[in-house]
């Protein structure tokens, strides 16, 4: 099973194969305010994570995601100009859960309670610069590629 590493830093998603060979390299964009773990940061945890869920699968991109569920909605400029605020989630989720009790599990540290996905974004969304408010941000493209060659229990790492 191919596992992946999220750099933080570089802003850079690599899908790596069971030889520790690159399959392929995503850029990305992780929270504007930084690393760190604790609930209500808006930061990227780091740490030793797996996907817990898969969300999306059929979908087609664009789709609007609230609470993990499709809305109906498919993302246009037009929408977002009538949500101005709103934090998109599109195209698929992957849901991910901490792995060290007390870092990134369980607590106030707990990576899934905090709704961190690696997701689709807007195709305005800029990439290779921290922008999201914790959750790792791909192109749609991306995301569906990704989606397409993980499964649930995938080693995740994120580091700086």
């Amino acid at each position: 099973m191919p596992r992946i590493d999220i750099n933080i830093t570089s802003q850079q998603l690599d899908l790596i194969n069971d030889s520790g060979e690159l399959i392929k390299c995503y850029q990305v964009s992780t929270a504007k305010k930084g690393a760190g773990e604790i609930n209500g940061s808006y930061c990227t945890p780091r740490g030793r994570h797996v996907i817990r869920a898969r969300i999306g699968a059929g979908q087609p991109a664009n789709t609007v995601f609230v609470e993990r569920r499709p809305t109906g909605e498919i993302y246009t400029p037009e929408l977002a100009a009538r949500f101005p605020g709103r934090d998109w989630i599109l195209t698929r989720i992957l849901w991910l859960s901490g792995c060290e009790p007390g870092f990134n599990r369980l607590g106030n540290v707990d990576t899934m309670r905090r709704y961190i996905y690696i997701h689709g974004s807007p195709n305005s969304v800029g990439m290779g610069t921290p922008g999201s408010i914790g959750c790792i941000r791909m192109r749609n493209q991306d995301i569906i590629d990704l989606f397409d060659r993980v499964n649930i229990g995938t080693e995740v790492k994120i580091h700086l």
